[in-house]
């Protein structure tokens, strides 16, 4: 039968998250049964609970970088078993019979993945809910396994912020002798340096801030140019192979663009918005230079990151919180006081935190 549990809502675009009993559904045959331990917080949870983007379902459960533990699976899976340590990301279904999907690329399925929370079950019709709560039911195929080595509290951010920088270095085969340069210093960007560096790319971080240099090179950096002096960034034209563009709201592109070399290549990761100001073509036309986005990352590769991590000793840095102090840490997201991932201890909800 179907379950209510406790989780932690949005009920408005203005109402603080407070505690929501929710349905989860009955586990079907390909079902796996989670018990949440952890749940990392993205700045896309924000985004979604307050509306920014439009298109909100009330009550929002967010959170979709879960990590925990098999409860039961269904008659049909094979994978997992009670006991065993999971994760599940941004997706819990797809299509499955689109040429994305076929590739393991789900997050690009031609008919629409379905995400975390937020979404309408493609089965039943019902509004997903997210890791902001007790359990999950999820499909095995959208389940990830967690490697041992690889702690499961540091884990959760990988299912987002790391398979969002992971995916666009794998794509372009970023490895030694390429030059690489991390736009952005916060969850993302903490976590394309580490990757970066893992594989064997010299790395350079852009910053606007002159405090950060000790910080960047603790987390993989070679090098730091601050982006507000005029002479480091002449210095650093034509210098690199690809930029992995972290920042989440609009900025001038064209400074970084004049830091690739020819066939350089710039990815945003982090901007939904129009491109503002706009990019000079001839700078990339000139130099035969590539402006690109990549989404999130697939099922495949999800888990290929989840195995390096394990073997390169790379997690997240995180800060532990209560359930209870969600809205606080909101809040200090929005002035970025946090390094570099917010993750709610899901026992605080459990004993009533």
């Amino acid at each position: 039968m179907a379950s209510s549990i406790r989780g932690y809502a949005a009920q408005s675009a203005t109402a603080p998250l407070a505690p929501h009993r929710i349905e989860r559904r009955d586990p079907r045959a390909d079902d796996v049964v989670i018990d949440i331990l952890y749940c990392g917080v993205c700045h896309s949870d924000i985004h979604v609970a307050r509306n920014e983007w439009g298109g909100a379902r009330y009550p929002v459960v967010p959170g979709h970088e879960i990590v925990g533990r098999v409860i039961s699976v269904g008659d049909k899976v094979t994978r997992f078993k009670a006991g065993d340590m999971v994760g599940v990301g941004c997706l819990v279904d797809s299509c499955q019979h689109c040429e994305p999907c076929a590739q393991g690329l789900e997050q690009y399925c031609k008919e629409s993945p379905t995400f975390t929370y937020n979404a309408i079950d493609r089965h039943d019709g019902t509004v997903t809910y997210g890791g902001y709560s007790e359990r999950i039911v999820v499909s095995d195929k959208f389940v990830l396994r967690v490697p041992e080595g690889v702690d499961p509290k540091s884990a959760a951010p990988l299912l987002c912020a790391g398979i969002t920088t992971w995916s666009p270095l794998r794509h372009w085969k970023i490895g030694k002798g390429h030059k690489v340069a991390v736009v952005g210093l916060g969850g993302l960007g903490h976590m394309g340096l580490k990757f970066a560096k893992a594989m064997g790319a010299d790395v350079t971080l852009f910053t606007r801030s002159p405090g950060k240099e000790a910080e960047a090179r603790r987390l993989g950096a070679d090098h730091v140019v601050l982006s507000t002096d005029p002479k480091q960034m002449e210095a650093a034209a034509g210098q690199f192979d690809f930029i992995l563009d972290t920042v989440p709201h609009q900025h001038d592109l064209n400074p970084y663009l004049a830091t690739l070399k020819i066939d350089g290549v710039h990815v945003l990761v982090g901007l939904v918005e129009p491109v503002d100001p706009p990019v000079h073509a001839g700078s990339l036309i000139f130099a035969r230079r590539t402006l690109a986005g990549s989404l999130i990352g697939g099922l495949p590769e999800t888990q290929e990151m989840l195995d390096f991590c394990a073997k390169h000793g790379i997690s997240a840095d995180i800060e532990m919180i209560d359930m209870k102090d969600i809205n606080k840490a909101y809040e200090r997201m929005l002035k970025s006081d946090v390094r570099y991932r917010f993750v709610i201890d899901m026992a605080s909800l459990k004993n009533g935190a």
